[in-house]
């Protein structure tokens, strides 16, 4: 266990019963923030094959350089 995380538990068990409801919630939040952000850019990276042909054209070269 790294340093950072024997610190947040040591906060999370200094909190009040009634708040740990709530630190459990915004756990939660956080990973599914992250869970759709990793899903997002796996969605971007599955599809660049398929838009390659609309983006790689010589007509909007002149954007590649912009």
């Amino acid at each position: 266990m790294s340093v950072a995380e024997q610190v947040l538990l040591e906060k999370i068990r200094q909190l009040p019963p009634q708040r740990l409801a709530e630190a459990e919630d915004f756990a939660d939040f956080l990973r599914t923030r992250e869970d759709d952000r990793r899903l997002t850019q796996a969605a971007a990276r599955a599809g660049e094959a398929s838009f390659a042909a609309v983006w790689d054209n010589d007509e909007d070269a002149a954007y590649d350089r912009v």
